[in-house]
């Protein structure tokens, strides 16, 4: 029989322990991305999450999508078989997405952010100066 090295935790000891890490959980949505002739577009779903408690952001080239999903029945809840849980996904963005103008819309649960393409650089003729 194996020895155990590491005592079992005691609800003594459980209680006493510093809590190190967030009791939040989150999972990551289920997205669809496809492009069409603007750009890119994302469809991400997030069923139970208000706009409210929706966070979209862009951050050196991340595009990351946060939210947490709320009861939607009013009064507390007696009794509660699940939690619902909070939502976190994160996309490296290409250089050719215009960070400036992407623009999202929230109906029903679905998240959809539109991403444009940047301008193209025309190439251009640069006149030189004599000094």
């Amino acid at each position: 029989m194996a020895e155990r090295t590491v005592p079992a935790p005691t609800a003594e000891r459980a209680s006493a322990r510093e809590r190190t890490r967030s009791e939040e959980v989150y999972v990551a949505p289920p997205v669809d991305i496809y492009e069409d002739d603007q750009g890119l577009v994302v469809v991400a779903d997030l069923p139970g999450v208000e706009a409210s408690a929706l966070d979209v952001r862009v951050d050196r080239g991340v595009l990351t999508i946060q939210g947490r999903a709320t009861h939607l029945a009013p009064g507390d809840a007696l009794y509660r078989e699940y939690e619902l849980t909070g939502f976190f996904r994160q996309f490296q963005l290409p250089e050719e997405v215009d960070q400036t103008r992407i623009e999202a819309v929230l109906k029903h649960g679905v998240l959809t952010l539109r991403l444009p393409r940047a301008p193209q650089a025309q190439p251009r003729s640069i006149p030189v100066r004599v000094a």
